[in-house]
């Protein structure tokens, strides 16, 4: 006879396999089916935990956020030099192993729901700005430890550095645009924030 998870872990087995379903997928083209049967449970059960499939989606987006925030600190304390931590950071984003971690992957998702849903729209909006200000910071602290010209604009920086994560995404989606001029897109942007060349 199975053994019955608590409700916690249920909760955290949906999340985790609508992280991997949405990230590899679709909004659109994945059921709350799939994600309950990957999950171990059944629908109702992933209804008790998660009202709408929207719902579990906004949540999924969190927990991606939230294993990014780890992956960026972890590349960031791995990295002494402050001039290299961004470059760390988009590293680490690019090579991880964990597709969940890939935020940018559910915003690219997100947008065809955007125009159609103004709450995914709304939590989209802050959802972005909110890793924006995490990058904005960690530039910011680069500069108070010399490692970032003090004349570049961390908010302007932190913008760029997203879209060059969504610009991988799109290129990975179309089966690589530009992965061939990712390393001197990332050398360029590193000599224009450390004015060194490397």
């Amino acid at each position: 006879m199975a053994t019955r998870l608590p409700a916690e872990q249920r909760k955290a087995a949906v999340l985790d396999s609508a992280c991997g379903i949405f990230s590899s997928g679709s909004y659109r083209g994945t059921t709350t089916a799939q994600i309950a049967r990957m999950a171990g449970v059944t629908e109702p059960v992933l209804y008790r935990h998660f009202a709408s499939k929207r719902d579990l989606y906004l949540a999924v987006l969190e927990e991606s956020w939230r294993r990014l925030r780890i992956l960026w600190d972890a590349a960031v304390e791995a990295e002494p030099d402050a001039r290299l931590w961004v470059g760390a950071m988009g590293q680490a984003y690019f090579e991880a192993k964990d597709p969940k971690v890939r935020c940018a992957d559910l915003w690219v998702q997100a947008l065809t729901e955007a125009s159609d849903d103004p709450e995914i729209r709304r939590y989209i909006r802050r959802h972005m700005r909110e890793v924006h200000e995490y990058v904005a910071a960690t530039i910011r602290r680069a500069q108070e430890q010399g490692g970032i010209l003090s004349d570049r604009d961390p908010e302007a920086e932190a913008w760029i550095f997203i879209s060059i994560g969504l610009l991988g995404t799109v290129s990975k989606r179309l089966g690589g645009v530009v992965e061939d001029d990712f390393p001197k897109i990332f050398a360029s942007r590193r000599q224009w924030m450390t004015g060194r060349a490397e």
